[in-house]
């Protein structure tokens, strides 16, 4: 008999969803992601004050152990959300890389070869302290065709629920589960 705890169960849930979302990204074309970059960009900066407000409650409760380098590392200003939208609108202006195909040859027997791009699945990302690591981890997966399962650190937890919260929003209104 498997025993499964509460937390597994949720975990498996969590990955079936995202291998079902990453299934509807590999679909859509390159101009579909560029317009949900784009929407995902416009969403980070109308949700600016909740963002902000969240980092500030983040650095508020951070415990006195997190050391100097590390809450530099937490702290989300004005002009470092400004960088993140930018990163996001980089990776949207940036050619699509998936279904290149680059010819190899062709073999004795008439086989041509080829190598082609094509989205990995679900990529994890584990880390701490980071927010704009949120952001810029959901651009390039889904400029990339894939989905993501973001695990950041508890000291950025308010942080990164805004910004995946922004992140939702904009793929919704670009149309995207």
């Amino acid at each position: 008999m498997v025993v499964r705890s509460k937390a597994m169960a949720t975990l498996d849930r969590l990955l079936s969803d995202a291998r079902a979302a990453q299934r509807s990204l590999a679909r859509l074309d390159a101009a579909q992601r560029t317009a949900a970059l784009e929407s995902v960009a416009r969403s980070l900066d109308a949700h600016r004050e909740a963002i902000l407000a969240a980092n500030a409650e983040d650095l508020r409760l951070a415990p006195e152990s997190l050391g100097a380098a590390m809450r530099d590392r937490l702290a989300l200003t004005p002009a470092r959300l400004d960088g993140v939208i930018a990163a996001v609108r980089e990776v949207a202006a940036m050619p699509d890389p998936l279904d290149e195909e680059r010819p190899l040859g062709t073999r004795p027997n008439g086989l041509r070869v080829a190598r082609r791009r094509i989205p990995l699945g679900v990529v994890a990302v584990i880390y701490e302290a980071r927010p704009n690591v949120t952001a810029e981890s959901a651009a390039l997966t889904l400029r990339s065709g894939n989905a993501v399962v973001l695990r950041g650190g508890s000291e950025a937890l308010r942080s990164n629920a805004a910004l995946a919260d922004a992140v939702r929003a904009g793929l919704a209104d670009a149309g995207l589960d």
